[in-house]
């Protein structure tokens, strides 16, 4: 019997000897002498050599994911130690940051007012006149509060209730009548939570805005909205003579900050000094006694201190009280805040 050396899965030799691969790849012809063809030359690739090729790209991988691993624990370790450090930092009495939304909660309306709500105390003015109520943002843990000015204004006495409750006396350090804005320091406080200040330049209308404050004393009351309008000239009074009541709504007589707006006058007579500043409009609800609180962006940033607001007057219903928000507000930029803050702590105005 005839051996046959054809390789393994070769054709058989009444087929085209063309057809055998070899023939083709490498020239090889068939040995009619022998009935087969000869192996392949030497230099063809062989599983072998092709397998320590698959493995090269496959070791580079593996010794980049081993580099990436070092890598990434070390940076773990590091941004851990910043945290601690971060941390024992706050807790020693360093400097203390304002208040931040929750990555989960962020863009949420729900998620800015947990975070910034803390930082929004009520106040009470009392003068001869009677009591007034309107809001106030915390801005340093040891008590400095922002306020509009016409809310403390001719104030004897100035009673701050946070949003826990406790109670504060305060005391006016400066005020500027001409930008309608105040700064108080509570006394004998410490540990409070902070707001944290944006940047108004970068407010556009349609972004969506929270606002926080204690209308007709309903402390801690949230409202959201769009901003409406950028750079509105709002003219208000310098102090309490061009209204009935200081501040944005005294408790039971449901009196307003007068304002004036293109021209006309709302809420009641401006009186004979004035001032105009450049406002942020807002359709977020405000209502007597959101004056001197809070308007935030979605980040839990303060673009805003609320200022004044449209009520229709139902006087004439005979009711004696005021109509409330038809989506008319508006507030001083932050960064006229910002800019005014070294005068205010100075104890001086404009």
């Amino acid at each position: 019997m005839t051996e046959n050396l054809r390789p393994s899965g070769a054709h058989s030799t009444d087929q085209d000897p063309t057809s055998y691969p070899y023939a083709s790849s490498y020239g090889t012809a068939y040995n009619s002498a022998t009935g087969g063809y000869p192996p392949p030359p030497a230099y063809a690739p062989t599983p072998s050599t092709g397998r320590r090729k698959a493995k090269r790209p496959v070791a580079l991988l593996a010794a980049v994911a081993i580099a990436a691993g070092v890598i990434g624990g070390g940076t773990a370790t590091l941004v851990g130690q910043l945290n601690g450090q971060n941390s024992a930092a706050t807790g020693s009495g360093g400097a203390v940051n304002g208040t931040t939304v929750s990555q989960s909660s962020k863009g949420t309306v729900a998620g800015v007012a947990e975070a910034v709500s803390p930082a929004i105390v009520e106040i009470g003015a009392s003068s001869s006149a009677g009591k007034s109520t309107g809001s106030g943002v915390v801005i340093t843990e040891d008590g400095e509060i922002v306020t509009n000015n016409h809310v403390i204004s001719g104030a004897q006495q100035i009673q701050v209730t946070l949003s826990t409750g406790k109670t504060y006396t305060a005391d006016v350090v400066g005020t500027d009548p001409d930008k309608d804005l105040a700064l108080i320091k509570l006394r004998g406080a410490s540990g409070l939570k902070t707001a944290t200040l944006g940047d108004s330049s970068k407010v556009k209308v349609g972004e969506e805005v929270v606002a926080i404050g204690s209308p007709e004393g309903l402390t801690g009351t949230v409202t959201s909205g769009i901003v409406s309008a950028l750079d509105r000239d709002v003219t208000v009074a310098k102090d309490d003579s061009g209204s009935s009541g200081q501040g944005q709504g005294r408790q039971g007589g449901g009196q307003e900050w007068p304002f004036e707006f293109g021209g006309q006058q709302f809420n009641g007579d401006t009186g004979e000094e004035t001032t105009t500043y450049k406002a942020l409009q807002t359709d977020a609800s405000l209502n007597p006694g959101n004056s001197g609180g809070a308007l935030i962006n979605m980040d839990g940033e303060i673009i805003g201190i609320n200022s004044a607001m449209y009520s229709p007057s139902s006087s004439a219903s005979g009711s004696g009280s005021s109509a409330g928000s038809v989506g008319l507000g508006f507030a001083i930029p932050v960064n006229t805040l910002k800019a005014d803050l070294d005068t205010l702590r100075a104890g001086n105005g404009s």
